[in-house]
């Protein structure tokens, strides 16, 4: 393919650094950049070995295939790009990724009839659709669970009352966040 029509990611650790991989070229696909994904990872590097992890919105996979390579036991894709959707099973196949999933379809669709429990939780959806709070609404996950998200510095989404937010960073023109679960009154 050329490469005009395709960009890559690195991943930054774990069994499959330094590898690259292939993402299409869609208007609005932007992974995680290199520095905030190591810093998201140090968040998380006591908590990815054996989590089952959900990556909603996965784009071109950054964190779910950051997280598969630093052991995660098992990574659900979610994405509603056809092409994007192509791209991250072919990028498993390259790596010979066994215990990962890929949905090609609506993720809030997939959130509200697979109310399953996830130890991680990747939320990134695309900038300027409004996707991240139904998204919020439709998570259903036990305590424990931890969620990242990420979206425009501009948004003040309403997060879960019992929701505990880790960590968090920013930039004039983004935010990410880290929450822990925790139990309902």
């Amino acid at each position: 393919m050329s490469r005009q029509s395709h960009h890559q990611l690195r991943i930054i650790g774990g069994q499959w650094r330094s590898r690259r991989l292939r993402f299409p070229a869609i208007d609005g696909l932007r992974p995680t950049m290199d520095r905030v994904r190591e810093t998201v990872f140090n968040w998380l590097q006591s908590d990815i070995e054996g989590a089952r992890v959900l990556d909603a919105f996965a784009g071109s996979g950054a964190l779910g295939f950051e997280a598969l390579s630093r052991g995660a036991k098992e990574v659900i894709f979610l994405e509603k790009h056809a092409k994007a959707a192509f791209q991250l099973k072919d990028n498993l196949k390259q790596l010979e990724a066994r215990n990962a999933q890929v949905w090609a379809g609506d993720a809030l669709m997939w959130l509200e009839q697979n109310p399953e429990p996830y130890d991680l939780v990747f939320l990134d959806p695309p900038f300027g659709k409004d996707l991240l709070q139904p998204a919020l609404n439709k998570l259903t996950l036990l305590p424990g669970a931890l969620v990242y998200i990420e979206h425009e510095a501009s948004l003040e989404p309403e997060f879960p009352a019992h929701w505990e937010e880790l960590k968090n960073k920013g930039t004039k023109e983004f935010v990410f966040r880290l929450f822990e679960v925790g139990e309902t009154a």
